[in-house]
């Protein structure tokens, strides 16, 4: 009787299948295409992730600072009413007058910068003319147009972006266009997707196969590639181009052509992933109990903001609470509440 015996009925280790060694496919243009078009997919994924986690963030930092922000907000819109009523009393100074204007003009700022509230018709109406002129009536001919503020944040923080985008400097806004040329230049090479489709066409189409079985999976391919087109959805077939390329050297030009482009994304997909994370509206920079201690500490501020600003309302009800309030802010060096 024959038993088995593992220890000499195994196959020898030089017996064994070796795995072949991972040699890369395909021409270094589609090697290098295919790298690219993986990074950029990698780089959108972590941005989606990046603005889910911060989208969560956003939304309970404002279900806790909100309500306290809200006030505040309340507290500076009361001011307008008896700081306006004073410009018109005999009861102040030339010197007076032109204080009030500041005190005004600074509630209206930090109602617009600070919490995204609408002030420009204060901001037009008590500020420096050229200085409104440019904020608020850039020259058209020589400037580009403002950019929008990304419609998902929330209306008071897409204020306060546009507010920061009328104060931008001209050179900044030549920069700006710059990088909205730069932009504009990639996409028009990025949305020729009509010769990227022809290229798919031409290599998966069904009616070019004899064998049924790869026609049939050759038309479900031609499917996604028109599905694609019809959407003018680049990427995708960006992707669908990765999966079988042809080899000629003809398309490898077109895919230099398309990795190049690929790689300006990646730039700008990185300058993306950055702003995010770093930039003014972030929610990135910290978690846990310390941005728990950091909402605590804003809320104290606001709050204690709150009461100095209702202290404030009550003074200036009177013009001689009014004028007291404009000594103590001139004695401290501050030109606004």
């Amino acid at each position: 009787m024959n038993l088995h015996n593992p220890f000499t009925d195994l196959p020898a280790a030089t017996a064994l299948p070796v795995p072949a060694s991972g040699e890369a496919v395909g021409t270094p243009a589609q090697q290098a295409f295919r790298a690219a078009v993986e990074q950029v997919e990698s780089l959108r994924q972590r941005l989606r992730e990046v603005r889910a986690e911060q989208a969560d963030a956003r939304r309970r930092y404002w279900q806790q600072v909100g309500p306290a922000a809200e006030a505040v907000v309340q507290a500076r819109q009361a001011l307008f009413a008896p700081l306006e009523e004073g410009l018109l009393l005999s009861y102040f100074s030339r010197l007076e007058h032109r204080q009030l204007q500041e005190v005004i003009l600074g509630n209206a700022r930090a109602l617009q910068d600070r919490f995204g509230e609408d002030a420009a018709d204060i901001l037009r109406k008590y500020g420096p003319r050229r200085r409104v002129e440019d904020e608020d009536e850039p020259d058209s001919a020589t400037s580009p147009p403002t950019p929008q503020p990304n419609s998902t944040l929330p209306p008071h923080e897409q204020a306060a972006a546009q507010a920061r985008n009328r104060r931008k400097s001209k050179a900044e806004k030549a920069q700006l266009a710059a990088e909205q040329q730069a932009q504009a230049e990639q996409q028009a090479l990025l949305a020729n997707t009509k010769s990227l489709y022809r290229q798919l066409a031409r290599t998966h189409h069904p009616d070019l196969e004899r064998d049924p079985a790869i026609q049939q999976q050759k038309t479900a391919l031609m499917q996604r590639i028109t599905e694609a087109y019809e959407a003018n959805d680049l990427y995708t077939l960006l992707q669908l181009l990765s999966e079988a390329a042809p080899a000629d050297q003809a398309d490898d030009t077109v895919l230099a052509r398309y990795t190049q482009a690929l790689h300006r994304q990646q730039t700008e997909l990185k300058q993306e992933l950055q702003a995010l994370k770093f930039g003014e509206n972030g929610f990135s920079g910290s978690s846990g109990k310390k941005r728990e201690q950091e909402l605590r500490q804003i809320k104290r501020h606001l709050r204690a903001e709150a009461e100095y600003l209702e202290h404030i309302l009550r003074l200036v009800q009177e013009p001689e609470g009014l004028r007291e309030v404009l000594r103590e802010l001139a004695s401290a060096g501050h030109d606004t509440v």
